[in-house]
C-alpha cells in the first residue's frame, strides 16, 4: 500500500521546465518559479513525519518477561511429577500436555497473575483483570504467535502514527475484546493479547478508510485489509477459540481507528512545509468534514459501548442466555467437531492445599494443589481430566 507522492496533490505547475523563462518577468518570480519546481519534483518532501518505533518492542518484551514471571510463580515440579523439561528447566518446566497443550503454566498459575474470570470480576469487583489478561499467554505457542503478529503489524503503525496512539488503540482494544468475552463467557478464565492484536487490525481498516483520499491503489489495499480480517475471524470459529475476544477487539480497534490515525489533508500540510520564498497554495482546511463527522459517531458510539458493557458486566448479565445466535459468532458446528461442551462431572476430595479427582465417565484420577476452594479452577480441570 503505497501512498501518494505529493507532487500528485499538493501543487499545479504553472510554468514547463522545457519552457524558457520569459525575459519580462521579475527575477523574483524566476525565483519563486524554481523553488516551485525544485519542491514539487524533489524526492525529499515527507509530508507527514515517521516516527522510532520503541512501544511495540517493549510490549513484546513485557509479555516475554511475564511469561517467564508466569513459568516462575506456576513451579511445575512442586505440583506435579509429569512436568515437561524438569530435567533442565527446573521450576521453569512445563505443565504436562493432558493439561495444558500450549507448553504452558497451569490455570491456577494463570489466575493468581491476573487471568479474567468472570466469577471474580463480578463478585469480587476485579475489573482490573480486563487489564491484566491480556498481558497473560496459556503457552509458549500462544505466545509465540501473538508475538510475531504483533510486531508485523504494530511497528508498522507505530512508525505512521507514534506511540501514544497505537499504544491507546493497542490498550483500549485489548480491553473491549476482554469486556465482550467477559459478557458471553459462562465459565472459565482468559488470557491473550488477540483482542488487542484484532484492534489493531481494525485501527488499520478505518485508518484506510478515513485517509481514503491520499492512498494509491485504494481498492486493492482496502480489499486485501478486508480479506486478512475475515480469515482471522474464521479461525476465530473453530471450537476452544474465544471468538468473542476477536470481534470485541476488532470492533473497538475499528472505532478507536477514526478517532486517533485521522491524517490531515495534503493541502494543509502542504501550506505547512512551504519553503522560503515560495508563494504557498491556497489555504485549506485541515480534516475534511466526512473525516470529523466519523471522528464523532465513532467517539460517541465507544463510550456507549463501553459503559454499557460495564454496567451489564458488573450486573451479572450473561449476553448469551438473551441471544440465541451469538453462539455461531465463536463457534459453528460442523460434522467434524461439536461446539457444545460435553457435561463432565468429577468426584473430588480436598485435604488442605491437596485436591484429588477422580473424571465419573473415564475413570481417570488426579492429583492437584489448589490453595483455596475455587469452583471454577475446580470446574477446568474436571474437563480437563476428562478430555
Amino acid at each position: 500500500m503505497g501512498r501518494e507522492s505529493a507532487n500528485n496533490n499538493a501543487y499545479e505547475i504553472n510554468v514547463h521546465p522545457s519552457r524558457p523563462e520569459d525575459p519580462t518577468t521579475s527575477t523574483m518570480d524566476q525565483q519563486q518559479r524554481r523553488h516551485r519546481h525544485q519542491h514539487d519534483t524533489g524526492g525529499d518532501f515527507k509530508p507527514f513525519k515517521q516516527w522510532f518505533p520503541w512501544l511495540v518492542p517493549l510490549f513484546v518484551v513485557a509479555n516475554v518477561v511475564l511469561f517467564i514471571m508466569e513459568m516462575y510463580v506456576n513451579n511445575c515440579p512442586k505440583r506435579s511429577t509429569n512436568c515437561i523439561g524438569a530435567g533442565f528447566l527446573g521450576r521453569f518446566a512445563f505443565q504436562p500436555l493432558k493439561e495444558n497443550p500450549l507448553l504452558g503454566p497451569s490455570s491456577e498459575a494463570l489466575l493468581k497473575l491476573g487471568a479474567m474470570d468472570v466469577d471474580k470480576v463480578v463478585k469480587e469487583h476485579q475489573g482490573w483483570r480486563l487489564i491484566s489478561c491480556i498481558w497473560l499467554h496459556a503457552g509458549l505457542f500462544h505466545l509465540l504467535a501473538n508475538m510475531i503478529s504483533l510486531l508485523f503489524i504494530g511497528i508498522r503503525l507505530e512508525k505512521e502514527f507514534g506511540f501514544i496512539r497505537i499504544g491507546l488503540v493497542y490498550l483500549l482494544s485489548g480491553f473491549g475484546g476482554s469486556l465482550m468475552s467477559a459478557l458471553f463467557l459462562e465459565f472459565g478464565i482468559s488470557v491473550g493479547a488477540s483482542g488487542a492484536l484484532f484492534g489493531l487490525l481494525g485501527a488499520m481498516l478505518s485508518e484506510l478508510i478515513t485517509n481514503w483520499t491520499i492512498y494509491a491503489n485504494k481498492f486493492a489495499a482496502f480489499m486485501s485489509l478486508v480479506i486478512i480480517v475475515l480469515l482471522n475471524l474464521a479461525v476465530g470459529m473453530l471450537p476452544h477459540v474465544d471468538n468473542f475476544a476477536h470481534i470485541g477487539g476488532f470492533i473497538s480497534g475499528f472505532l478507536l481507528g477514526f478517532i486517533f490515525l485521522i491524517r490531515p489533508q495534503f493541502g494543509w500540510v502542504s501550506q505547512k512545509t512551504c519553503p522560503p520564498g515560495y508563494i504557498a497554495p491556497p489555504a485549506k482546511s485541515k480534516y475534511k468534514a466526512y473525516q470529523c463527522m466519523l471522528l464523532v459517531i465513532s467517539l460517541t458510539l465507544l463510550i456507549t459501548g463501553f459503559t454499557i458493557g460495564l454496567l451489564e458486566l458488573f450486573k451479572g448479565v450473561n449476553v448469551k442466555e438473551h441471544c440465541s445466535w451469538c453462539q455461531y459468532m465463536t463457534c459453528i458446528p460442523t460434522p467434524l467437531w461439536s461446539c457444545k461442551s460435553p457435561t463432565v462431572y468429577c468426584q473430588s476430595s480436598q485435604f488442605g492445599p491437596q485436591l484429588n479427582l477422580t473424571c465419573l465417565s473415564t475413570g481417570k484420577s488426579g492429583v492437584y494443589i489448589l490453595p483455596e476452594d475455587n469452583p471454577t479452577q475446580i470446574q477446568i480441570l474436571c474437563s480437563q481430566l476428562c478430555q
